[in-house]
């Protein structure tokens, strides 16, 4: 079994210390974070959060392509009114 100094005992309190108070603000910050999720997205937990953005992205790539669709449709139209015009 190893004996330790007095300087090792004290800096492993040190460590243990400072690893409490960074759990302790971790928490907090998890607190904060869960509660903006019910509040803003009404999601109670990260899974339900993952679905949402899963249906936005979703939702944002189906208005991309009818985006893409309609200025397809819209530079056929330009191109058969130079036609008209010559």
């Amino acid at each position: 079994m190893k004996i330790y100094t007095e300087q090792e005992l004290l800096d492993m309190k040190e460590e243990v210390n400072t690893a409490k108070t960074t759990v302790s603000e971790l928490t907090g910050q998890k607190q904060v974070v869960v509660r903006q999720l019910k509040e803003d997205w009404e999601c109670s937990n990260i899974k339900q959060a993952e679905a949402k953005i899963e249906a936005f992205d979703n939702r944002i790539t189906s208005y991309n392509k009818k985006i893409e669709e309609g200025c397809l449709e819209l530079d056929k139209l330009l191109e058969t009114g130079k036609e008209e015009e010559e």
